[in-house]
């Protein structure tokens, strides 16, 4: 695995995990995986969270669950997929909110979420690869404790944080926050199985922005380009 992909920001704040036994074995796994199967994302995409979204540039973290499993979807950014590729259910779902939430949001005819990760939204999934068409067949050989350590590094700036926690997969992970410094907003996940249980209507995304300007920084430009080549 290409660890010279992590950028140096981060590598100063979580590179001693890659020298624990557990990384190793999960850096191992990834790699035999990829000798005999098909992976997503590819090999110098898994780290772009960290690449589009700087340590101390981190004003949000939204935690995702696993990349998305099918031909060219993703590209290590949670539930974002590439230009040209159809728009997955759980987005579709957050544009919805989008449309309700933020005056004036128009919905994009793609999915590529980089324009959050470059104001400072860190989209991270828990487990960041998966074994082409087989969900969550990646889930517990490692890369969790590895994304709780960037977790509670975002948990440990000093400058207050935005953590959006969709479902309780998610939910499970507020125990790595700092509460008192930074804020979670919560409710059920976007997906088609469980949005009308209470993630339609909870305004997360105007939630955050309210948040960020108390805290003296600049809201969040949720707007996407509307095409992206």
């Amino acid at each position: 695995m290409n660890l010279s992909a992590i950028p140096e920001a981060w590598q100063a704040v979580i590179g001693e995990e890659w020298e624990k036994p557990y990384f190793q074995k999960q850096s191992a796994f990834v790699d035999e995986e990829r000798e005999t199967q098909t992976v997503f994302p590819p090999e110098e995409d898994v780290f772009n969270a960290l690449k589009f979204t700087p340590y101390d540039a981190v004003r949000v973290l939204i935690v995702g669950q696993d990349p998305y499993h099918d031909d060219g979807q993703a590209h290590g950014l949670a539930f974002s997929v590439r230009p040209g590729v159809k728009v997955p259910p759980s987005l579709v779902n957050m544009y919805k909110e989008l449309t309700t939430d933020i005056p004036g949001f128009v919905t994009p005819k793609h999915g590529y979420l980089t324009h959050w990760a470059e104001q400072g939204v860190l989209l991270l999934n828990t487990v960041l690869t998966v074994r082409a068409h087989t969900p969550a067949s990646h889930k517990g050989k490692g890369w969790e404790t590895f994304t709780d350590a960037i977790i509670q590094a975002v948990s440990a700036k000093s400058e207050p944080v935005v953590f959006i926690l969709w479902g309780s997969h998610a939910q499970k992970k507020k125990v790595l926050i700092d509460t008192i410094r930074h804020t979670i907003i919560e409710s059920a996940h976007p997906s088609p199985l469980s949005a009308r249980s209470g993630f339609f209507g909870s305004k997360p995304f105007s939630q955050t922005n309210t948040t960020l300007e108390a805290n003296g920084f600049t809201p969040i430009d949720w707007q996407l380009p509307l095409v992206v080549e």
